[in-house]
């Protein structure tokens, strides 16, 4: 995927070796002439929790959505976090600690935004593991 956008862009290439991934990655680096290091370290801008969603929620934010959809009684969890490019990892590890759905993923843009639903607890998880993955990532201020 290419999004060409006058300041904030993005080109996402994808491979089921994560060493062709990673190979790739480093082209790209070596041609800009930029290390990883020199990346921007993830600032979380907001990041909400919302319990107990009301059905007619639920359907105004399936409306909008391009993922999966949220139920009656479920949890909604919303983040926004520059550079945007990091609501794709942030996806990618909630999908990994808990059985949630990905409802938005806008991974491109001056903020990232990620939409997740699912039981109360899922979402803790996810958001544990979100917060945690992306306080590990090393880069600049």
């Amino acid at each position: 995927m290419q999004i060409v956008e006058r300041a904030y862009g993005l080109l996402e290439v994808h491979h089921f070796d994560q060493g062709e991934i990673r190979s790739a990655g480093d082209a790209m680096l070596q041609k800009l002439g930029v290390k990883m290091t020199d990346r921007m370290k993830p600032k979380i801008l907001s990041e909400q929790t919302i319990t107990g969603i009301d059905g007619h929620h639920a359907a105004l934010i399936n409306r909008m959505r391009h993922g999966d959809t949220i139920s009656d009684g479920q949890t909604l969890y919303t983040l926004e976090v520059q550079p945007a490019a990091y609501a794709a990892i942030a996806a990618n590890e909630a999908e990994k600690a808990a059985d949630i759905s990905i409802l938005e993923v806008i991974t491109f843009g001056a903020v990232g935004r990620l939409w997740l639903g699912g039981g109360e607890a899922e979402i803790a998880e996810a958001a544990k593991a979100i917060r945690e993955t992306l306080a590990e990532i090393e880069g600049r201020s």
